[in-house]
C-alpha cells in the first residue's frame, strides 16, 4: 500500500469516529456528548389502527394466546359488542396491514374473533351491568349496527337507553343487508339479546317523524340519530320493461324479510362489489339456473374481495369481465337480453362505465 493510499484510508477511518470535544470553549464536559437523541413516538399497532371497530387487538390476542378466553372476549367487547357477527362479516383489514405478513403470514385475527364470539354464545357469557345509574335518558333512532353499538356503550355508562326503529325487527343492515348464509339469524339474535339484557329498550315498528316532539314527550336528555343509508346505487340502463329490474339492496332486503321474489331462471347482476356477489349467490339459492355478474373492469380492479368472487364462482355464478350492459330487452326475450352488452376495451379506475 502506497503512502497516499494509507493516508486516504486513515482519513476515512477518522471520518467514522466521533470527533473529540472542544474543551477550550463552552462549559466543561467529562467526555463525548451526543447531540442527536432518539424520539419516542407512541403509535397504534397496524392491526389496531386498521380495525374499523377500533378494537385493542393486541390486548385480546394476548389473553387468547394464554388460554384466557373469557378475558379475551371481555377485552374485545370493551370496544365492539358484536364479536360473533364481526368475526363473520368483517373483511379483516387488520390482517392486511399485519406486520407478521412480512415474515410468514398474517395473524388470523378474524378467525380468533369468531372463535371467541361463538365460545361466548356457547358458554352464555353476558355483558357486565353498569356499576351505577346516571339518571340520564337517551333516545336512539335506528336499530342498526350504529344505533345498537351506541346503545351498548351508553348503557354501560349507566344511562337509560331506548331505541326506536321503523323496521319490524332490530338489526338494520345486519339483518336486511347481509344474507343468512353469511350471518345466521340465531347468531344475530344472541348478540341482540345481550344488549337488551343491559336494560336497553327496543321499540320496533315505530317511525320517528318529529324528533323534537319525541324527545320532549319522552323527557330524553339526548338523542342519537342512526337511521343508516339503505340506498342503492342506480344505473341508467334503457329497458323496454323496467318492472323486472331491481336494485340489489332492495332485493336482499325482500329476501331477508321472508319474501320470495320471482326472479326467473336467468339473472344478470350489474356491478363488481360485495353486494353484487351477495345478490348473485342469493339468486342461485332462490333457484336461478344461471346467474351472471357483468362488470366493466378487470378482476384486479374489482371492488369485491377476492374470496367473495371465488366463493361465488364455486357456487356456479359466472362473471363477465370488461363488459357493460347497454340495454335490457325484457323478460320475454331473456336470451337476447344477455347479448345487449358491449365490451369495454379498458378498465381504468375512475373511468366511465362505457
Amino acid at each position: 500500500m502506497t503512502g497516499d493510499e494509507t493516508a486516504s484510508s486513515t482519513a476515512k477511518q477518522l471520518q467514522d469516529v466521533t470527533p473529540l470535544p472542544d474543551l477550550s470553549h463552552g462549559r466543561p464536559r467529562a467526555g463525548l456528548v451526543r447531540t442527536r437523541r432518539p424520539v419516542y413516538v407512541d403509535l397504534l399497532p397496524p392491526c389496531n389502527s386498521g380495525c374499523p371497530a377500533g378494537e385493542n387487538i393486541q390486548a385480546w390476542l394476548a389473553h387468547a394466546t394464554a388460554g384466557r378466553h373469557e378475558q379475551a372476549w371481555r377485552q374485545l367487547i370493551a370496544d365492539n359488542p358484536f364479536a360473533a357477527i364481526h368475526g363473520r362479516v368483517c373483511y379483516h383489514p387488520c390482517e392486511t396491514v399485519c406486520n407478521r405478513a412480512h415474515l410468514d403470514s398474517a395473524v388470523s385475527i378474524h378467525s380468533v374473533e369468531r372463535f371467541l364470539g361463538d365460545l361466548a354464545r356457547e358458554q352464555g357469557w353476558m355483558f357486565d351491568p353498569p356499576p351505577v345509574r346516571s339518571g340520564r335518558r337517551v333516545l336512539i333512532v335506528g336499530a342498526g349496527p350504529s344505533g345498537l353499538s351506541a346503545a351498548y356503550h351508553l348503557a354501560r355508562l349507566g344511562h337509560e337507553v331506548e331505541i326506536r326503529d321503523a323496521g319490524a325487527e332490530p338489526g338494520g343492515m345486519m339483518r336486511y343487508g347481509i344474507p343468512n348464509y353469511r350471518l345466521p339469524r340465531d347468531v344475530l339474535e344472541v348478540e341482540l339479546s345481550r344488549i337488551a339484557a343491559l336494560g336497553v329498550q327496543l321499540t320496533c315498528g315505530h317511525r320517528v317523524e318529529d324528533l323534537a316532539a319525541e324527545r320532549d314527550e319522552g323527557r330524553f336528555d339526548a338523542v342519537f340519530v342512526a337511521v343508516g343509508a339503505h340506498l342503492a346505487k342506480r344505473v341508467d340502463i334503457p329497458a323496454t320493461d323496467a318492472g323486472t329490474m331491481v336494485d340489489a339492496v332492495s332485493f336482499l332486503r325482500s329476501v331477508a324479510s321472508g319474501e320470495k321474489p320471482s326472479i326467473g331462471r336467468h339473472v344478470a347482476v350489474y356491478g363488481g362489489g360485495n353486494t353484487a356477489m351477495d345478490a348473485a349467490r342469493v339468486a342461485r339459492r332462490l333457484g336461478a339456473d344461471d346467474a351472471v355478474i357483468v362488470y366493466r373492469r378487470t378482476r384486479e380492479q374489482m371492488p369485491a374481495h377476492e374470496e367473495e368472487a371465488e366463493e361465488a364462482e364455486r357456487e356456479g355464478v359466472r362473471i363477465n369481465w370488461l363488459r357493460t350492459i347497454t340495454a335490457f330487452d325484457g323478460p320475454e326475450r331473456r336470451s337476447r337480453s344477455w347479448n345487449s352488452t358491449s365490451r369495454v376495451t379498458h378498465g381504468r379506475p375512475g373511468g366511465s362505465r362505457h
